[in-house]
């Protein structure tokens, strides 16, 4: 038993230096994600659409379709368009805006709408500091003066340059232009 004791110690060494090693289980290969697939491209809108979507231009809109004009302001341009809000068409006399949309006076209406339009596509970085007396598609020109404070459109104010449509640019004014008497 003595020698026995010596022996089963030995063997034990023996595997133990043997430079026998358990199986290594394998780490796991690293996770790859994919890629988020790139969004798809925003199309730009076009005038109308780009007028729908912001909300405030109910009345513009549905003075554009009554005149007959949505599919001009839809077609290539390029166009800047002084764009009255809502509230604009809301501060004109009291019932103008329905006689306006009737029609018998769908002449008046495309006057007056297509003298919010410049057959151009015009940034306010263009503008600058200087006065211009740019031609409308009505025929007659605007004023528009620029200045450190911003923009005016005859007497109304630029109060949002340069929405960005597909066809053009919008600038939103608060006031309806009203073309000089001919």
């Amino acid at each position: 038993m003595k020698l026995l004791l010596p022996i089963a110690a030995f063997a034990l060494m023996g595997a133990a230096c043997s430079g026998e090693t358990a199986p290594v289980t394998p780490a796991p290969a690293p996770v790859v994600e994919a890629p988020a697939p790139a969004p798809a491209p925003v199309e730009a809108k076009d005038i109308v659409d780009t007028a729908v979507a912001a909300g405030s231009f109910n009345t513009l809109v549905a003075a554009v379709q009554a005149a007959g004009l949505e599919s001009t302001l839809r077609g290539a341009g390029p166009f800047t368009v002084f764009a009255p809000t809502d509230a604009a068409f809301a501060a004109l006399p009291a019932g103008t805006v329905e006689d306006l949309l009737k029609p018998e006076n769908k002449a008046k209406l495309t006057a007056i709408l297509t003298y919010h339009v410049l057959p151009a596509e015009v940034m306010s970085t263009a503008i600058g500091t200087q006065t211009l007396d740019p031609a409308t598609v009505e025929g007659a020109t605007v004023k528009v003066v620029g200045s450190s404070t911003g923009v005016m459109v005859n007497d109304a104010k630029v109060v949002t340059a340069d929405v960005d449509a597909s066809n053009g640019v919008i600038h939103v004014i608060d006031k309806v232009l009203m073309p000089p008497a001919k």
